[in-house]
């Protein structure tokens, strides 16, 4: 043994040098389908937390954001964000999902002057050149948005079925901001 230990470089040769490897245990066709049922959960519970506390799919059912949003088209909403004016957001009214431009804030004091928007006596500042006027308008003018409510405006303003018949809208409601539409209709 001694001189075995000497040839070899002082180590002992491996007990089963000669012994057969043991075979691999083939895996059942039952922890194939465990398997794929967790991944396919894991990933069905990822999809619902990211649709449920990120982002919201909705589609436009109206010409109310037209010609930003048009009727059909397929609206992304970020739901984390701050909520900023003039920009587009995705709310509930009346148990639907609406779209429109959030004009003022709680405390801001709304009213028309000829075919503009007046926001605490001033004239509010558009990218585009919405007219409008209060004719249709339903609530009492000037309007004061009150605590924990927006004022928001459909960009086709001939569309009144927003914050000028209603009044503000609870910011429970808003569901978010519009990042991303998909044309389905009229490409």
């Amino acid at each position: 043994m001694e001189q075995e230990k000497q040839s070899t470089g002082g180590k002992s040769p491996p007990e089963n040098k000669g012994a057969p490897k043991k075979p691999k245990k083939k895996r059942s066709a039952g922890s194939y389908a465990i398997e794929f049922f967790i991944k396919v959960g894991v990933t069905a519970l990822a999809i619902w937390a990211l649709l449920t506390f990120v982002v919201s799919i909705n589609i436009n059912h109206s010409n109310s954001g037209y010609p930003m949003i048009k009727d059909g088209d397929l609206c992304i909403s970020y739901r984390r964000g701050k909520i900023v004016n003039n920009d587009v957001y995705s709310y509930k009214q009346g148990g639907k999902v609406k779209f429109g431009r959030i004009m003022a804030e709680a405390g801001d004091s709304v009213s028309f002057m000829e075919e503009s928007l007046m926001v605490n006596g001033y004239g509010v500042y558009e990218d585009t050149v919405y007219p409008t006027t209060e004719e249709g308008v339903k609530i009492p003018l000037p309007y004061t948005v009150p605590q924990g409510s927006v004022f928001l405006l459909n960009d086709y303003r001939n569309d009144l079925d927003d914050s000028r018949t209603f009044g503000g809208v609870p910011q429970e409601d808003i569901i978010g901001k519009v990042i991303l539409i998909i044309r389905r209709r009229g490409i």
